[in-house]
């Protein structure tokens, strides 16, 4: 089959999908529709099986049988399917980052990215008071939101106590990380988005 038929394929398994749909809302069964409409319960058919391409005139009777306007009828057929991601509660992908070591989990929570990556989103979690952490230092600007536990947090030469709820950003470039693990275990959300060039 070659692309020229695709489209009409498409539009076609789309009408019937819409067609079946509104007539079952609508509790009518075949033989309704066929005596409302004037069609043969065989077009009707062919029409929900997607097995024949329509006139307009027989496809504004079908509608107008079933309560369903043409511009309902295709109101979604353009629209663009998106490419969303959805990654459940506990099931983001563990990384190794530069705070592993130290008692830092980082869960990527995003995965699929374009050619250039344009941001990162983590869970990190951390559960050891004791640990000394590093300081980071990476390109980007980078925003925290701390969901769980109490901490104090470096950026450059400032501290910031952080509780539940609290968020802060920075450029990523200067030097930053937690300082004091106030309450464990700790779990923040952390993005980093990267600059275009």
């Amino acid at each position: 089959m070659n692309e020229a038929q695709n489209p009409k394929l498409q539009l076609e398994q789309y009408i019937a999908m819409k067609v079946k749909q509104k007539r079952s809302e609508q509790g009518l069964k075949i033989t309704d529709v066929a005596r409302i409409a004037g069609l043969s319960q065989g077009m009707i058919s062919k029409i929900e099986n997607a097995q024949v391409s329509t006139s307009l005139d027989t496809l504004n009777r079908l509608c107008d049988a079933i309560g369903l306007s043409i511009s309902q009828l295709f109101s979604d057929y353009d629209r663009p399917t998106g490419s969303a991601q959805l990654v459940k509660a506990g099931e983001g992908m563990e990384v190794v980052r530069r705070g592993t070591e130290k008692g830092h989990t980082y869960q990527l929570l995003s995965y699929h990215r374009g050619k250039k990556k344009s941001y990162e989103p983590f869970l990190i979690t951390m559960d050891d008071a004791a640990e000394v952490f590093p300081t980071f230092s990476h390109p980007g600007q980078e925003f925290i939101y701390l969901l769980q536990g109490r901490i104090q947090y470096r950026h450059g030469n400032h501290l910031y106590e952080m509780e539940p709820g609290d968020a802060l950003s920075f450029d990523a470039e200067v030097p930053h990380g937690p300082e004091l693990l106030r309450e464990v275990p700790i779990q923040l959300l952390s993005v980093i988005h990267y600059d275009e060039d």
